[in-house]
């Protein structure tokens, strides 16, 4: 391995470098550098207070569990399986922002970066090292931490965008030589194909995409095969997007923000994926405050933002990162590309869920659950999908709207929330 002016030590000798009371960020998603993290919590003895920042990261979060929690709280900006638990406990705590503003965090020393922990790919022979799938904040929290570890890896593809940084900005680096963090697509449901099917009726040749990682956003792209000159200008992507890019249906030639180029903030999926993107110049991994920079995404046309919520309320209230009071996920970008994609000439702003939680409760309910945080304001949702059937709150009154969304819930429960209904309001129109 080419370690150029890298100063390469041990895993242990690295972490030796965090101490008690630092506030030590974490890249994630697919490059959350899990060799550190976990080097650093068999430090767990000598340390305390040690506080973690991060975003979404994959793997076991060791830092999390017991007894290696006891030196360790987590501040998260969004909340994964693997640290749920622990932000609604005593040991962690969440903090709601949108995804466009986590950097201004670290840039206003809000909350100023001892340590960062990052992944690599090894420096190229100009002494560069790539950040691969997850430039999202992680060029922020570089630029402002103190001390910068990173863990460099040749299985980190070398992508293009702004995820590049010298080998001397790194202060001291461990080799490892392990898969980065892979997904695999999943086989939507009968239910999510519908719902994928009624979304997909909405897109038009030569619309900018941005959607999330999932079943319902991968039917959707399934049902995209005949369309024409699409775009993506998201804050992520994965493996759904490459047949649409082999068969020539994603060019990206309508766009006006990098025109012809695929834009995100990070990618997860599969290896094929991270193949995809090693050296292609199409794809331009950007930072967060680009990506998801409201005024940015307006400019592409007919921009269609597909997200999902936990519940909604009659009158369009969006809950999309808790459940009640219980802290499930986070505000991410979902409220950046609502808004940029209203703003957008002919764009369209998209909320897509099932009708029914896997347990059998509806989605649209006549109030929110005490304590649930409102993601998306009524005021800012536009269309509501759900394998039933599409609506378009906008321009409709708190009646209207209820109407419309009771004919768009699960047969099941329209009499209930048409009783509901009309309790509140007195009478539908």
């Amino acid at each position: 391995m080419n370690s150029n002016t890298l100063k390469i030590i041990s895993k242990e000798e690295s972490v030796f470098h965090v101490k008690s009371g630092n506030r030590v960020f974490i890249q994630g998603a697919a490059m959350t550098p899990n060799t550190l993290i976990n080097a650093l919590c068999e430090r767990h003895s000598e340390l305390e207070n040690i506080e973690i920042i991060q975003l979404h990261t994959e793997g076991a979060a060791s830092y999390t569990e017991y007894p290696y929690n006891k030196a360790f709280k987590v501040n998260s900006c969004f909340v994964g399986g693997n640290v749920r638990g622990t932000v609604n406990s005593i040991n962690g705590d969440y903090i709601p922002i949108f995804l466009s503003e986590v950097h201004l965090l670290f840039q206003r020393n809000i909350l100023p970066i001892d340590v960062a922990f990052i992944q690599v790919s090894p420096p190229d022979k100009h002494g560069f090292c790539s950040l691969g799938t997850s430039v999202d904040v992680t060029l922020s929290a570089i630029e402002t931490s103190k001390l910068v570890i990173a863990q460099v890896n040749p299985n980190v593809p070398r992508t293009h965008g702004d995820g590049i940084i010298h080998s001397s900005k790194i202060d001291y680096a461990i080799e490892v030589d392990v898969p980065i963090h892979a997904t695999l697509m999943e086989i939507p449901s009968e239910i999510e194909k519908a719902i994928g099917k009624n979304v997909a009726a909405l897109v038009r040749d030569g619309a900018t995409l941005q959607m999330g990682i999932g079943n319902i956003p991968n039917a959707v792209l399934n049902n995209l095969q005949n369309h024409k000159r699409l775009g993506i200008h998201t804050e992520m992507f994965s493996d759904g997007i490459l047949p649409l890019v082999e068969k020539g249906i994603i060019t990206g030639e309508e766009k006006a923000i990098k025109k012809g180029k695929i834009v995100t903030c990070f990618a997860m999926g599969s290896k094929k994926l991270y193949d995809f993107v090693d050296d292609n110049p199409m794809v331009h991994f950007k930072e967060a405050s680009y990506t998801n920079d409201t005024k940015l995404i307006r400019k592409n046309p007919k921009v269609t933002a597909i997200n999902s919520a936990i519940e909604i309320d009659l009158t369009g209230q969006i809950c999309a990162d808790t459940i009640g009071k219980y802290q499930y996920s986070g505000v991410g970008g979902q409220m950046d590309f609502i808004r940029g994609a209203s703003l957008s000439q002919g764009g369209k702003a998209i909320i897509a869920m099932p009708a029914m939680t896997a347990k059998g409760f509806s989605k649209i309910v006549p109030f929110l659950k005490e304590g649930a945080g409102v993601t998306t304001t009524r005021a800012h949702v536009h269309y509501v999908v759900t394998e039933y059937g599409t609506v378009d709150l906008f321009g409709k009154n708190l009646k209207q709207r209820a109407k419309a969304l009771i004919e768009v819930a699960h047969p099941d429960v329209r009499e209930s929330l048409s009783k509901q209904a009309f309790e509140r309001f007195q009478h539908l129109v």
